[in-house]
């Protein structure tokens, strides 16, 4: 036998690699989705769960369709969604930029460094009644607790990111003489990039806290209104309408952050898409 004819023989005698079939994952979200459903209400009407204590999905969804009947459900959405976008905005623009132009003096970092983790660890929850006091009940207290939320974390971030930049990279381009403001703009801006936007999905839950913590304490709109309000009555069903439309924000908000991310970091997504291929 030839080394070629071994060849073709060990060829077609060689299996194929199997490829392992998964379903698609919309198929298998929507199956865990139904299970949870399907347990929740088929607890309550066997008796196993208190339909009182914890509501039922066909009760969460009758309630549901009242307020989406009587559109009292979108004002309340729009009001909290767009506190929570000018909050997440505001706060991560205010956060950001200090939290970078810190590289540029060491010095003022250093003095001022405590003071930000001190802040930091303070729930800014605390603060809520303060702010309430300072900005009334309206919207703009509501915008003044989602930024107070927001801007110190995206401030820590940046900062963190900015100190974090290759110092390799620095020398090099202060040995081919480099300005600061250059070495700020060409390399520790771009390199601090993905860390900054990926603190945006954090912040989009804390923007959406100071929001609804606000019409918690005081307000007469908003998701957490509808909340504080069918909670004070042991209206479970329409506390779950509540905690579903702040899911649904979340998803609205997580959707605008993963467009700005594919807009700002296209290399990002073509090398993950390059390396895992699933």
């Amino acid at each position: 036998m030839t080394p070629s004819t071994s060849t073709t023989a060990l060829a077609v005698n060689t299996p194929a690699p199997r490829t392992r079939r998964r379903l698609p994952v919309g198929l298998v979200q929507l199956a865990i989705l139904l299970l949870v459903v399907g347990t929740w209400e088929y607890g309550v009407r066997a008796g196993f769960i208190s339909a009182f204590l914890f509501g039922s999905p066909s009760g969460t969804a009758l309630a549901g369709w009242k307020l989406i009947q009587s559109s009292e459900l979108w004002e309340h959405a729009y009001y909290t969604l767009w506190a929570s976008i000018i909050g997440f905005v505001a706060g991560t623009v205010l956060g950001t930029v200090p939290g970078l132009l810190l590289w540029y003096s060491p010095y003022v970092a250093r003095v001022i460094e405590p003071f930000l983790v001190a802040i930091n660890s303070v729930p800014k929850i605390a603060f809520a009644p303060l702010v309430i006091l300072w900005f009334g009940t309206g919207l703009v207290s509501k915008i003044a607790l989602s930024i107070s939320l927001t801007s110190i974390v995206a401030l820590l971030a940046a900062f963190q990111a900015a100190k974090d930049t290759d110092p390799d990279l620095q020398k090099m381009l202060i040995s081919l003489g480099a300005s600061k403001w250059q070495i700020f703009a060409k390399v520790v801006v771009p390199s601090s990039l993905p860390y900054v936007i990926s603190t945006f999905r954090i912040n989009i839950g804390f923007a959406l806290v100071g929001t609804v913590v606000g019409e918690f304490i005081s307000s007469s709109y908003g998701i957490g209104h509808v909340i504080f309000v069918a909670s004070s009555l042991y209206d479970l069903n329409t506390v779950w309408v509540g905690i579903f439309s702040l899911m649904a924000l979340g998803f609205v908000l997580y959707a605008g952050v993963e467009l700005a991310e594919r807009k700002l970091l296209r290399w990002k997504d073509q090398t993950y898409a390059t390396n895992f291929k699933l």
